[in-house]
């Protein structure tokens, strides 16, 4: 059984749908603070299974310690953080606050309970300014922000623990740029309140809930000076962690690995495919670079797909093309 912390939010529930569909049992912790309670009933729907849920916060270790006793959990996939770097940026002390002591209070239960296998949500930008592309998993880390160094802080405690206890087995999972939503259009990127990631705001643009996207930065050392990214369809990313959990069940050790697909789109290239999908709805103006927003990042996928067997295998158009299903079938 695989408990998923903030398995309602964005990419946990793409990923409790894809573990589902493998034949594994779900149960989920969120707080809600970026997610909502009906999208459990969308993964039930979607997988025509049950899944638990428990309401709280994953630094509440009375009922992480109730979940435990209450269900034979042999993995866990931490998900839960808070993720926009220009809060963190203004906001530090409650980055640090939330996305550490929640790890930490994962790693005492699985200390206690003897849980061995852990799949990390980190992130990219523990790449800080890699200085070539693409980006290798054995390229120096650094942060550029407060949210990236939560999860380069994160990395550090999971390896020194596993130095400590080499029975664990822990995948750290570099995202780089999640977009798109599930085929079905019952759940995506829906955040609460005004979105930080660029793909739902330009959903929220094209169906006229908000007036323009701004750019950030027009004067990056990039093809049309907008900043690049490697955008990776959210389902191709959810089926990164049935592998890589598959991977730690042959007893891997500690293993890093990018989910990326390889390929650098910048922000312009983005809107204008969204535009050809859409019609030309997305409106934008161009507006000064955000602090610890990097020109470049892209991954090397190498390693996940001679590993793991990992693809992705969606194209940007196929992204574009479900995120705006998901917007216009969920615009209440």
């Amino acid at each position: 059984m695989v408990l998923l912390t903030g398995g309602l939010g964005y990419i946990g529930s793409h990923t409790a749908v894809e573990l589902l569909k493998a034949g594994y049992e779900v149960v989920i912790i969120d707080n809600l603070s970026n997610s909502k309670e009906i999208v459990k009933e969308k993964i039930e729907q979607i997988s025509g299974k049950k899944v638990k849920f428990y309401k709280g916060d994953v630094r509440d270790y009375e009922l992480l310690e109730k979940i435990v006793k209450e269900n034979e959990i042999d993995s866990i996939m931490h998900f839960a953080g808070y993720k926009a770097v220009g809060e963190s940026v203004k906001e530090p002390l409650k980055y640090y606050d939330n996305n550490i002591f929640s790890t930490l209070a994962l790693i005492r239960l699985m200390q206690e309970h003897k849980i061995k296998n852990l799949v990390f949500s980190s992130s990219a930008t523990v790449y800080g300014r890699a200085e070539s592309m693409p980006i290798y998993e054995d390229f120096p880390v650094s942060a550029t922000n407060p949210y990236g160094r939560t999860k380069l802080f994160i990395e550090e405690i999971l390896k020194d623990m596993y130095v400590a206890d080499n029975s664990l087995n822990i995948a750290i999972l570099r995202y780089f740029n999640p977009i798109g939503a599930h085929e079905s259009g019952l759940i995506g990127e829906d955040p609460n309140g005004i979105p930080n990631n660029l793909m739902p705001y330009i959903t929220k643009v094209a169906t006229g809930k908000l007036e323009k996207l701004s750019i950030f930065g027009n004067d990056y050392n990039t093809k049309d000076g907008t900043g690049v990214r490697d955008y990776i369809h959210v389902c191709d990313l959810a089926l990164g962690h049935v592998k890589a959990l598959k991977k730690l069940e042959t007893n891997s050790g500690l293993v890093v690995y990018n989910l990326g697909t390889g390929t650098g789109y910048s922000v312009l290239e983005m809107v204008n495919t969204f535009n050809e999908v859409c019609g030309n709805k997305v409106k934008f103006v161009f507006a000064p670079r955000r602090d610890g927003d990097v020109d470049m990042c892209y991954a090397s996928p190498e390693k996940a797909e001679r590993e793991l067997g990992f693809k992705a295998t969606h194209t940007l158009k196929q992204m574009c093309e479900s995120s705006y299903n998901f917007e216009m079938k969920n615009k209440e």
